[in-house]
Order: C-alpha cells, then structure tokens, then sequence
C-alpha cells in the first residue's frame, strides 16, 4: 500500500456520536503525515545514495577491470622485455664465442706460422753453419797449403843458402 503524506492528511473519518475526539484524531494523522514525509524523505535520500554509490561502484568495477587490464598488459610486457633481453643476451654471447673462435684460430694459425718461420730459421742456420764451416775449412786448406808452401820455400832457400855457401 502505497500512502504518502498527503494521502494520510486528506484522510477523513465519519464520526459518530460516541466516537472518536476528532482533534485527536486530526493530531495523531498530523504526527503520521509528518513522519511518513520524513520516512518518504529519508528514503528519497536513501535511494538517491544507493543510485549514487551504485554508479560510483560501476566506475570503480570499470577502473578496477582497466587496472587488472593494465596489469596484465604490463606484466605481458615486462614478460616480452624479458624475454627480448634474454634472446639478445643469448644473441651476444653467442657473437662473443664466435669473436672468441676466431679469435683463437687466428692465433692457432699465427702459432703455426710462427713454428714454420722457427723451422724456417733453424734450417737456415744450419745451412748458414754448413756454409760457414765449409768456408772455414777451406780457408784453413787454403792457409796450411800456404803455410806448406813457405816451409818448402824455406826449406828450399835454406838449401840454396846451403848450395851457395858450399
């Protein structure tokens, strides 16, 4: 039954011999009418505070759902810068090992050549040495047939001193 406070104010009693003080009656529906306006009123606020607190809770519930949609935005791009910085440590380490293959077959290669120009050397040192000594030895050949030499000229002389003075 809805009775709002005009409908309690326009309210009219029969009255009969015995009945009812009609200014009671009119005080008493007077309190009434007051307080069913006052209820009305405070419900009126009520509803508009639910109305209110209702929409303010749809736009929390719609910022909440764009919050939890950019935290699952931010952490699937936290995941792919992740994921980007692991690929391109990978990336880079890999560039390293290879830099670091070349690297050492360069000096493997540097360290071969180094062993040949060594074996390289070392030959031509002992051919140098063979030379060297076979110089040596035949300036020594060439120094005792000289050396020969003058002893038979000596010798030769002194018999001619010999011869001469005889």
């Amino acid at each position: 039954m809805n009775t709002s406070k005009v409908d309690i104010l326009n309210q009219k009693f029969s009255t009969s011999l015995f009945g009812y003080k009609k200014v009671e009656i009119d005080l008493f529906l007077q309190e009434i009418a007051d307080r069913m306006g006052k209820l009305a009123e405070e419900n009126q606020a009520l509803q508009n505070q639910v109305e209110a607190l209702s929409k303010n809770l749809e736009d929390y519930k719609s910022r909440e759902k764009i919050l939890q949609n950019t935290l699952v935005t931010t952490q699937k791009m936290v995941e792919d810068l992740k994921a980007n910085a692991h690929k391109q440590a990978k990336l880079i380490v890999e560039e390293a090992h290879a830099k670091a293959e070349d690297i050492l077959n360069q000096a493997h290669k540097r360290l071969a050549q180094i062993h040949e120009d060594i074996t390289e050397l070392k030959r031509q040192r002992t051919h140098f040495e063979i030379k060297l000594r076979a110089l040596i030895e035949s300036h020594l050949k060439l120094l005792e047939t000289s050396i020969n030499e003058e002893r038979e000229l000596d010798e030769m002389e002194s018999k001619l001193k010999f011869l001469g003075a005889s």
